[in-house]
């Protein structure tokens, strides 16, 4: 005798009213820039992507920076 077996059913949820599914945080960002380290070492962009990556990672360290910066003198104030 052989067992049939049926396929599981899809249950999809809907996501909770509270949480955002649309979302970037700090360190996403952060993230992101771990990728663009390693991708350049790696030498995944093109000579004539170099610049726009470049100015990119520019604005997200500083971006960061200035985040990191402001969290530290928030911290400071408590």
């Amino acid at each position: 005798m052989t067992e049939e077996v049926q396929p599981a059913e899809a249950t999809t949820q809907p996501a909770p009213a509270n949480e955002n599914p649309v979302e970037l945080t700090v360190q996403d960002l952060g993230n992101i820039k771990q990728i663009i380290d390693v991708a350049s070492q790696r030498g995944a962009f093109k000579p004539n992507e170099m610049t726009t990556v470049g100015t990119t990672y520019t604005k997200l360290e500083t971006f960061l920076a200035a985040v990191a910066q402001q969290q530290a003198a928030t911290e400071g104030e408590k």
